[in-house]
C-alpha cells in the first residue's frame, strides 16, 4: 500500500486509534505518523477553526523514525515549527 493510500484511504484493521489533539495556541495538532516499512514517517493534521469554518493542513515528512512515540514527538514538534512559521498562511 502506498504511503499516499495510507494517508488518505480508508483506515486499516491494525492501524492505531486516532490520538486526542495537542492545543497548541489557536490549532489543534493531531499527531498521526505513518509507517513505512519498519519506520514511522512524521506526519500530522493541523486544525484551527477560522471564520467559523475548520481549516485544516496536512503535514507530512521524509523523516523516519524507529519508534511510533519519538515519531508522534517529532510530528507535534514539526507542526509547532510550522504554525510559529506560517500561522494561517497554512490555510491559503
Amino acid at each position: 500500500m502506498s504511503i499516499l493510500s495510507r494517508l488518505f484511504g480508508r483506515p486499516r484493521d491494525d492501524e492505531p486509534p486516532a490520538r486526542e489533539p495537542e492545543r497548541y495556541k489557536d490549532y489543534d495538532i493531531y499527531p498521526e505518523p505513518v509507517r513505512d516499512g519498519s519506520s514511522w514517517r512524521i506526519a500530522a493534521r493541523i486544525v484551527k477553526e477560522v471564520d467559523g469554518e475548520l481549516k485544516e493542513h496536512q503535514l507530512v515528512r521524509v523523516d523516519t523514525l524507529d519508534e511510533e512515540t519519538a515519531a508522534v514527538d517529532a510530528s507535534i514538534g514539526k507542526a509547532r515549527q510550522l504554525i510559529d512559521e506560517q500561522g494561517d498562511r497554512l490555510f491559503d
